[in-house]
């Protein structure tokens, strides 16, 4: 029995679908398990920052690179990476729960101003880089310094000192549109009530501007990149207990608790 014209256009038109679902399912195949998105808060807002990158800049304050026994003059800027599920948020007003990290025994505390960037691009000139950030975040790096010593010492790369998780704390974004740019400002920590950092973010040595400038020689910068732009003098240790209040002017203030 032949068929007719009719049916022969509704199995061309049925093959025609099938081989669509086919091309479909092989350009977008299906994950075996699903990994958590890693998001801040944003001040004031419902939606959240997704976290693509977290860069982070060293020695960038004079004082600090002496106490870390490296030259504070003016040369070209080192960055280090921390995975980006190694955020930890802590909401305005609370006294966020820090884990103690396991392998060390001389955890060191640093504050730092964060820079979210919602533009990216290569090679951004250093006079219009600031149009790249999102807003700003007071955020802790921290770091098991014993094991960055001993890395550094061996001459091997300190990764475990620094990129583990728990070790990119971080409070809400503010964004631009409220807070403006921060280029001064006095940013403090102090552990148990006695101040340990005090210091202002016009001392750093390479500003949020040439730190994202400089960064997008080496790297593809991308919405969602975070920048920790380094920490005062005075970083320290911090035993179980303890109880850490950071502080910038125009920024919510952020407190852990080591537990």
């Amino acid at each position: 029995m032949r068929a007719s014209r009719r049916d022969l256009i509704a199995l061309a038109a049925v093959a025609t679908a099938v081989g669509t679902r086919r091309a479909e399912a092989q350009a977008a195949p299906e994950p075996l398990f699903a990994v958590p998105a890693t998001t801040v808060p944003i001040l004031g807002e419902s939606r959240v920052f997704p976290v693509r990158r977290i860069y982070c800049i060293g020695r960038n304050y004079a004082a600090h690179a002496i106490e870390r026994g490296s030259d504070p003059s003016r040369e070209p800027p080192f960055f280090f990476q921390k995975p980006t599920d190694a955020i930890q948020t802590v909401a305005v007003g609370a006294v966020a729960e820090h884990p103690y990290p396991s392998l060390t025994k001389n955890y060191h505390h640093e504050i730092e101003l964060v820079a979210a960037l919602h533009v990216g691009g290569v090679n951004i000139p250093a006079e219009r880089a600031l149009d790249h950030v999102y807003g700003y975040a007071l955020g802790l790096d921290m770091t098991r310094r014993d094991l960055q010593n001993g890395m550094a010492a061996e001459k091997k790369p300190w990764e475990i000192g620094k990129s583990f998780d728990h070790a990119a704390i971080i409070g809400p974004i503010r964004p631009v549109a409220q807070v403006g740019h921060l280029r001064k400002g006095a940013i403090a920590l102090s552990v148990n009530g006695t101040v340990r950092q005090n210091s202002d973010l016009d001392k750093m040595i390479w500003s949020v501007a040439e730190q994202i400038a400089k960064l997008s020689e080496a790297f593809a910068l991308a919405p969602g990149d975070l920048i920790y732009s380094g920490t005062p003098e005075n970083v320290g240790p911090v035993v179980r207990g303890d109880v850490l209040l950071g502080t910038l002017d125009g920024l919510p203030d952020l407190s852990v608790r080591i537990v």
